[in-house]
């Protein structure tokens, strides 16, 4: 399981994209496959220890879900500064990916 980020500095904003790989099986599939739900339930990203985008999930997320936001770059964050983004799902695992801003 990986991730795949963009952040780009535009203006005053940072526009990020992150594309999580996770298979995402709903309780249905999973009953169908023989198999335990598992999919994302949080995600947070941070700039520093500046939080920057904190969702809860459920399992009516796509296959590899893809997450979009936005944030104004405030504070002195800047091109360069690390976005470290970490999800967590159902069965306790968590990933953790980082990238610099350009």
């Amino acid at each position: 399981m990986a991730m795949k980020i963009k952040a780009k500095l535009k203006g005053d904003a940072v526009q990020v994209k992150i594309m999580a790989k996770h298979d995402m099986l709903t309780y249905d599939q999973a009953k169908k496959k023989g198999t335990e739900a598992n999919f994302i339930t949080h995600i947070t990203a941070k700039v520093g220890d500046k939080v920057v985008f904190d969702a809860s999930t459920s399992q009516f997320l796509s296959k590899d879900p893809l997450f979009q936001f936005k944030f104004k770059a405030i504070n002195g964050i800047k091109a360069g500064d690390k976005l470290e983004v970490t999800w967590t799902d159902l069965k306790g695992n968590t990933e953790t990916a980082s990238k610099p801003i350009k």
